[in-house]
């Protein structure tokens, strides 16, 4: 049976983990050869090895210029083009307003505002006619949660990008649309709470607020940019999938 991806060449940022991962698993399930991109290297090899064929691991972070090049500059040496690039990478640090400083904030930032910005920027000269490029954001782009601030407003910040690359990229035949998910069941939760009992009282009141009454899975987002990246959105571009279990529309 023919993949819907076959011959494709992407590109999936934070593929170590979570979203990253399980959506870098669905692309070469359906065809597509894709680097996959991360800081840790020993997370970054075993999903490869986990992945198990059709994928290439380079380690670096996008918050770091120098990575992203040697990232594009790899990708045009082994394969010399994108189809689909997956702009996932992100960080997340919860601060109350009054408690942050400017550490956490150019944290932050640096990687999820603009190293999401320069990873589509760098990724342009080796973009086919045709090409997508999804943009991960977050559900708390039109919310205000207590404490992730400076967060929100990264997310935020990725939205807005996503209506700009939409509008400047449109005449090269390159679509750009965005994923916002809610709260998602990756390792990366674990990170926000400081012991495994606040973690638990977290995900409770996360849970409480979501109409669908569970937390979303990796693979599920994984559909939503297999569904953006590939020609089964073919006239969609511009455009905010929110994937959050309705907290946001609800």
């Amino acid at each position: 049976m023919s993949r819907t991806l076959d011959g494709k060449i992407a590109l999936v940022t934070g593929g170590s983990t979570g979203i990253g991962l399980a959506s870098a698993k669905r692309l070469v399930n359906e065809g597509a050869y894709v680097f996959v991109t991360g800081r840790r290297a020993e997370e970054l090899d075993k999903a490869a090895a986990e992945i198990g064929h059709n994928v290439r691991a380079v380690t670096g972070d996008i918050a770091n210029l120098d990575d992203l090049d040697r990232l594009y500059a790899t990708i045009r040496d082994e394969q010399g083009r994108l189809d689909i690039v997956v702009a996932n990478a992100g960080t997340v640090e919860v601060r109350p307003t009054a408690q942050a400083d400017p550490e956490h904030f150019d944290k932050i930032f640096n990687t999820n505002a603009r190293g999401t910005y320069f990873t589509v920027q760098k990724a342009l000269p080796l973009l086919d006619r045709g090409g997508s490029i999804v943009l991960v954001s977050s559900g708390m782009n039109v919310k205000g949660f207590p404490a992730y601030g400076v967060y929100a407003a990264t997310k935020a910040a990725i939205r807005s990008l996503g209506r700009t690359f939409a509008a400047e990229l449109k005449d090269q035949g390159i679509r750009v649309n965005v994923l916002s998910p809610g709260v998602i069941e990756t390792p990366i939760m674990g990170s926000q709470f400081a012991t495994p009992t606040e973690l638990e009282a977290g995900l409770a009141m996360f849970t409480s607020i979501i109409p669908l009454g569970r937390l979303g899975r990796p693979e599920e987002m994984a559909d939503a940019v297999y569904y953006l990246a590939s020609d089964q959105s073919s006239y969609v571009t511009g455009f905010d999938l929110v994937a959050d279990g309705g907290v946001v529309e609800l």
